[in-house]
Formats: structure tokens, sequence, C-alpha cells
């Protein structure tokens, strides 16, 4: 069972590191508000990650992927509120538009929190990964009930753990993140970011 769950670990830490919606919201919390702000942001996507884990176990997440229409109503809202953040990152780097000398202030944007939790908690395509993965990687020997409650806390684990990395790595280079000409290409590329996996959720299928 214990080399059954580290191939099942390895698998779930390659899927995490792959670039998406939740690395750029920490992103730009943490170069907005700083570590602090990045720290919250990485709650609240494990917060949305143990919300699908707990209607997938409740069999709420299949049912989901399983309506067309539940699943698009899901999938436009997730995609209008990624790019609704894009939008203002975007509108924030033209804010930032002041002279070098100039230091900029910290500007936090919005509830760190709540953007984490709201980016998972409407993508709909966590609740098709959870139902159509995991039951393949959980241990034989455990019920399946226990094997997902497993898989979905090791992915939370393994999320939080690369996160928070992310965010202390950024912190480190704040100072340079925080210059008003890096900050303002900073904030444009990751509006764009935001925006561009906003058009892919839009374009998701179950």
């Amino acid at each position: 069972m214990i080399g059954h769950m580290l191939v099942s670990a390895g698998v779930l830490a390659v899927l995490t590191m792959a670039p998406g919606p939740d690395m750029a919201v920490v992103a730009r919390q943490a170069v907005s508000g700083g570590r602090g702000d990045g720290l919250r942001t990485v709650v609240g996507v494990a917060a949305g990650l143990l919300l699908w884990g707990l209607l997938a176990a409740v069999g709420l997440a299949a049912l989901l992927a399983a309506s067309a229409t539940a699943f698009t109503v899901v999938r436009f809202a997730g995609a209008g509120y990624l790019v609704y953040l894009g939008i203002r990152t975007l509108l924030a780097s033209r804010r930032s538009s002041v002279p070098e000398a100039v230091p900029e202030p910290a500007e936090r944007s919005g509830n760190p929190w709540m953007s984490g939790a709201v980016t998972n908690a409407l993508n709909p395509k966590i609740a098709v990964f959870y139902i159509s993965l995991l039951p393949a990687l959980a241990p034989p020997q455990m019920s399946p009930q226990a094997g997902m409650a497993l898989l979905v806390l090791t992915h939370v684990v393994l999320t939080v753990a690369w996160l928070s990395g992310f965010v202390f790595l950024l912190d480190v280079a704040r100072s340079f993140f925080t210059r008003p000409t890096v900050r303002r290409w900073t904030d444009r590329v990751t509006g764009g970011v935001l925006i561009a996996f906003g058009a892919r959720v839009a374009t998701a299928h179950p």
C-alpha cells in the first residue's frame, strides 16, 4: 500500500506543479500584498479543493460532471471570475505607471482568501479530476470512500506545500517585483494569464 501511495503522490505532485489558475491568483496576491496575502490565498485554494473533495465524497461532483447544464453554469461562472481578476490586474498595471523614482505603496487586490477559494470553487475541472482520476489512483486495499479522502488530503497537502514555496520565492524577490516598471509588466503578464485561463475554463468539457 505504501508503494502504491508513493506512486499516486508522485502523479498528484506532477499535476500540482503544472501552471494553472491557482498559481496565477497566488502570484497576483503575493506580488500586490506580500507574503501574508499570498499565504492567505493558498489557504483559500486549499479550502476550494477540500470543498470539491467533500462534494465528490457525497456524489455531487459526479452529478455536476454528468449534467451538461450544471457543468456549463459553473464553468462560465469560474471563467467569468478569472477574466474579472485578469481585467482588474490589467487596470492595476495602468495605475502603476509612475516615475521610477517614486516608490509605489503596496495595494491589496481584494480578499486573498476569497480569491483563492472562489477560483477553485468555480472550477468544475477539479470535480472532473477528482471523480475520474482519483479512483484509479486509490489504494485497492482501502474502501473507495477512504481512498478518495486520503488522495484528496494528499493533493491538498501537496498543493499547499508547492504554492507556499512559490509565495516565499516571490517574497524573497519582492523588492524586485515592486519596482514600478517591473510591477507594471508583472501585472500585465499576470492579467493576461488570468484572462487566458478564464478562456480555457470557458471552453472546458466534462
